[in-house]
């Protein structure tokens, strides 16, 4: 609830700023302002999707999504990703041809924008830097773009305004960019590898399993699958082969897997003459494969 609320807070800031500043580039007939007051414009709808998605994320499972909702954020961090990256890019190629040709602008009335724009923004970090939703991360970093940015633009307005040294504001933005860029495309891998159902980098199957058969009766665990909905939640299945079935097992195992953050466990209990039929069934056959 209180990620939906941080999310919420910072889509109301940056829609409210980007109509502010595209008035503003209108009063002071700056074209730089208003092209960046529609950037900021399209930072608020893709905050707004992602708001909608976090919201959609909370719902219970049902027969339709038997897992629940969680995937439903991590498509609003997706989004806000793939926009982080595209934008960071364009800023790059447009930042790179105003070092060819530096343009001279009004950066008396960029100071006063610069110094909201910093504020707002910032305001807008401040509530969406806590909490485990990666979808609220994607937001958090997209405030963060914004917030670099106009700080990019207050200091670089000071520096010109003095010395005319013009093309100090597209070697700033790119440098930006690039930090932007970097951390955007971290954060897609990461999705990425969440949407591939890849197992969580900070889990060791091998690990599991020598924890797993220090249980008593425990004989040996095979088709051990790990995955994370949503990056937070950890889920498991396995097969467990004991010398004499005890309902005590069940409950050490999944005690054992809290400590990896694996709350859904799902396991099939075999005997030890009982013989598996899914032909990759354990796990050192399947690296083999």
């Amino acid at each position: 609830m209180k990620t939906e609320k941080n999310i919420f807070i910072a889509f109301i800031l940056n829609i409210m700023f980007s109509i502010f500043e595209f008035v503003g580039g209108l009063f002071t007939n700056s074209i730089a302002i208003i092209s960046d007051s529609i950037h900021d414009f399209g930072d608020a709808v893709s905050v707004g999707i992602s708001f909608f998605l976090e919201k959609k994320s909370k719902r219970n499972p049902d027969n339709k999504y038997t897992y629940g909702y969680l995937r439903y954020s991590i498509l609003g961090a997706l989004i806000t990703t793939t926009i982080l990256i595209v934008g960071s890019i364009f800023v790059i190629i447009e930042s790179s041809k105003r070092i060819v040709n530096p343009l001279e602008i009004n950066y008396n009335g960029m100071i006063i924008f610069a110094l909201v724009g910093v504020v707002v923004n910032f305001i807008a970090v401040y509530y969406t830097k806590e909490g485990d939703s990666i979808n609220q991360k994607a937001v958090n970093l997209h405030m963060l773009e914004d917030v670099l940015g106009w700080i990019i633009v207050l200091i670089g307005s000071f520096i010109i305004k003095y010395t005319n040294f013009y093309i100090i504001d597209p070697i700033m933005s790119i440098l930006v960019a690039l930090f932007i860029l970097y951390s955007a495309l971290k954060n897609f891998k990461f999705i990425v590898d969440l949407f591939l159902e890849k197992i969580p980098s900070d889990i060791s199957i091998d690990e599991i399993k020598k924890d797993i058969l220090k249980i008593e009766n425990v004989k040996d665990v095979h088709h051990i699958h790990i995955w994370s909905i949503d990056g937070v939640h950890n889920y498991a299945t396995m097969h467990v082969v004991v010398a004499k079935n005890n309902p005590k097992i069940k409950n050490e195992i999944r005690e054992t897997l809290k400590k990896d953050s694996i709350t859904h466990v799902t396991i099939e209990i075999e005997n030890k003459e009982e013989k598996c039929h899914d032909l990759n069934c354990h796990i050192d056959e399947v690296n083999h494969n």
